[in-house]
């Protein structure tokens, strides 16, 4: 009966995390791009200060960063028509989120492709004690990485590796013993670092 009771509990925080992440996910953030001759606008809404702006090229290249100075509407004017022609994506990092939104430049002309704007969603490491718990949401079944390395004489050897694909929330605990630390995970063509001294 205990174990149905801390299951039972398990669940809904697990519904109740998830419903707060999908809210975030619905949240309007590029709410208009205009493009013109020389400038092309952009206006985010619901951005907070700490928030970080990207545009980066195909390869992941950032071209452009900007930490976002002040919540609520971000409006600013960019000149995009010195970059090749070529594919380019705006990301604006949040808290739990990273929401980019595709556009590409030919000939001088901007189009963005609002149709394909995505929104993933970073894990969330803690450590207490010599645990580490690991959440992860993950709306589409999209697959995560998580490699555990330790730290021997400065050089990082892998300890455990893992994929996981095809769950809506991932969970993990991972019992460390003293030493030094780093965790990769790898989701969503991004890759989130995490060094620990435990």
């Amino acid at each position: 009966m205990k174990n149905v009771l801390n299951n039972s509990k398990k669940g809904i925080l697990m519904v109740t995390m998830c419903a707060t992440l999908l809210s975030f996910a619905n949240e309007a953030s590029f709410s208009t791009i205009k493009d013109d001759a020389k400038r092309t606008a952009l206006t985010l809404t619901d951005v907070k200060v700490g928030n970080q702006l990207s545009i980066k090229d195909v390869n992941g290249f950032v071209l452009y960063t900007e930490r976002i100075q002040k919540s609520g509407i971000y409006t600013k004017g960019f000149d995009l028509t010195s970059l090749p022609n070529g594919n380019y994506v705006l990301e604006l990092e949040k808290d739990v989120e990273i929401k980019t939104i595709p556009f590409t430049i030919s000939f001088k002309n901007i189009v963005v492709d609002k149709n394909n704007e995505t929104t993933s969603f970073k894990p969330h490491m803690r450590q207490k004690d010599n645990l580490l718990f690991i959440t992860k949401l993950s709306p589409n079944l999209e697959a995560i990485k998580i490699s555990v390395y330790t730290d021997n004489n400065s050089e990082y050897e892998l300890l455990h590796s893992e994929k996981i694909a095809g769950v809506l929330a991932i969970e993990r605990v991972y019992k460390l013993e003293k030493g030094n630390y780093k965790v990769v995970i790898s989701s969503d063509n991004k890759e989130f670092t995490k060094f620990i001294n435990n």
